[in-house]
This record gives C-alpha cells, sequence and structure tokens, in this order.
C-alpha cells in the first residue's frame, strides 16, 4: 500500500493514477547516471577509462555529436512535411539493432563508436519520438519534435558530477531556445541549420549528451571484450535514453492536463520527500502501473 505520508507529502489536487504516474517519471528522471547503470551492469571500470581519454578523442565525438544533433534536428523537421509516418518504431527493436551493431563494433573498440554513433542516435530518435507519440504528443507540431531533442540532453544529467542541475533547470535553459527555433520555424516556415540559434540549441544538447557518448566511448576503449560486451554498452545506452523518454512525456502529458507550475511543484516537493518513500511503495507503483 501507499503510505499516507506520501500521498499528503504530493498533494491531493492529482488523481491516484496521475500521482502514480508522476512518481514513476521522477524514479526515470532522478535514477543514477548513465556511467553508473553501466559500470553496474558491465563491471567494468568506466570513470577510470574516462580520465585517461585522449583529448582528441573527446574532440572527434564532440564534433560528430554536433553532425548527428543537426542531422536529427532536420529530419525532425522534414517530417514535419512527410506525409509518411517515418517515426514509426518499436522500443525492442531499436534496443535490438543497436545491440546488433554494438555486437559488432565490440571487435573493434573506440574507432567503432564514431561510426556506430550516427545510427545509433537517429534510432533512438525514432524510439523517442514513438514513445512522446503514445504518452499523447502530436508529431506533426515542431514543438514537439524539439521536445524530443531535449531527451538527448535531459539524458546526460550527471548525479555525480559538477554540472549536474535538476530536471527543471534543464528543462528551462533547452525551452528558451527550442521555443526561438519553433517561433522562427513558424515564421518563415524552414529553419537554417547555419543560424546563431540552432547553433545554441545544438551546443546545449552536445554538451549534456557528450557526457554520455564520452561513458559509452570510454568503456569501449578499455580492452575488448568481445561481441557480447559491445551489445551489452548500446542497449544500456538505448534503454537510458527510453527511461528518459518517458519520464519526460509523462511530465509534459500531465503538464497538458493540470499547468505547468501545478506539476512542476508536485516534482519539486516529491523529490524533496524522496526519502519517504521505501522501496515497497515504488515496486506496487511500478508493478500497478503496468
Amino acid at each position: 500500500m501507499i503510505s499516507n505520508t506520501l500521498m499528503t507529502s504530493v498533494g491531493s489536487s492529482l488523481t491516484r493514477a496521475h500521482l502514480d504516474e508522476l512518481i514513476i517519471a521522477i524514479n526515470y528522471l532522478e535514477n543514477p547516471n548513465f556511467a553508473t547503470k553501466l559500470a553496474n551492469y558491465t563491471g567494468r571500470p568506466v570513470t577510470a577509462a574516462i580520465k585517461y581519454m585522449p583529448k582528441w578523442i573527446n574532440r572527434r565525438l564532440r564534433n560528430t555529436l554536433r553532425v548527428v544533433i543537426l542531422k536529427c534536428l532536420e529530419v525532425s523537421i522534414e517530417s514535419l512535411e512527410d506525409e509518411n509516418d517515418i517515426f514509426t518504431s518499436h522500443k525492442w527493436t531499436a534496443k535490438i539493432i543497436t545491440g546488433f551493431t554494438g555486437g559488432i563494433g565490440g571487435f573493434f573498440g573506440m574507432s567503432a563508436v564514431l561510426i556506430e554513433l550516427p545510427l545509433t542516435t537517429t534510432l533512438m530518435l525514432r524510439s523517442i519520438a514513438e514513445i512522446a507519440r503514445t504518452e499523447g504528443e502530436n508529431l506533426k507540431n515542431i514543438e514537439a519534435l524539439l521536445a524530443c531533442l531535449e531527451v538527448f540532453a535531459l539524458g546526460g544529467r550527471d548525479s555525480d558530477d559538477k554540472v549536474n542541475e535538476d530536471y527543471y533547470a534543464v528543462r528551462m535553459v533547452l525551452s528558451k531556445l527550442t521555443n526561438e527555433v519553433a517561433t522562427l520555424f513558424l515564421e518563415r516556415g524552414a529553419v537554417n541549420v547555419s543560424s546563431p540559434i540552432i547553433a545554441r540549441l545544438v551546443g546545449e544538447i552536445v554538451g549534456r549528451f557528450g557526457l554520455v557518448v564520452a561513458d559509452m566511448s570510454a568503456s569501449s576503449a578499455v580492452p575488448v571484450l568481445g561481441a557480447f560486451f559491445g551489445s551489452a554498452v548500446n542497449i544500456v545506452f538505448m534503454d537510458h535514453f527510453q527511461k528518459i523518454a518517458h519520464g519526460h512525456f509523462i511530465i509534459r502529458r500531465l503538464e497538458r492536463i493540470y499547468g505547468a507550475d501545478v506539476i512542476k511543484n508536485h516534482y519539486i516537493r516529491q523529490v524533496q520527500n524522496t526519502h519517504k518513500l521505501d522501496l515497497e511503495d515504488l515496486n506496487h507503483i511500478v508493478k500497478n502501473h503496468g
């Protein structure tokens, strides 16, 4: 049973079902960072590997990420005028494909990451968009598609790093930029990818998304254990961002129902009272949610 403390600590203005969904979203968005998940799953010394990564590798990763994110933005905008549904996907399809490419890349280490990254990120965008659709987002709306790109940055928050920011702090920064891009698109019917606004948005996403990609890349730089490890890294990578997407779009759906300020206040209050939610309560919520 959910404790009375939990109900009163969050408030009573949300229905019980929506309250449970909010708690699930918080669990997804406030979970341990990607490096911790990867280290726990594989037992690899990820943190040590990152420390000794050559600077030129980080530069190449950042440059590759800028190109990849720009391409994802172009794909998103092109989808607005495409009669076919280019974002139809399934989360397990994405995991299987990325696991397969990771298995192949597991034999080649760091060099394979730069080749895999564009494919993996594009598959991830499709999976994120499908999750957005299931939470009621209209993918023919530029604002909804830009919210999909926000997931890359939200998934890069690092709970053990000095750059850590809470969910709403990151959203505030990103929303200002995505609103400017959306306004530009609505005014002109197109977006110049070389414009300063696009450069700032991509820079914000890459700055945070790059933390996770660096973790993944550093892990690949450790002496190879074979195809299984390469697959495991990519599957954890995809699963991490799918969970972030679920949390993000649950929050956005609840905001459409109750208003952004109401959900934000509930979110912050619940995070502050996380210690009052015991493991049995959380397992009960997740199990009953489906």
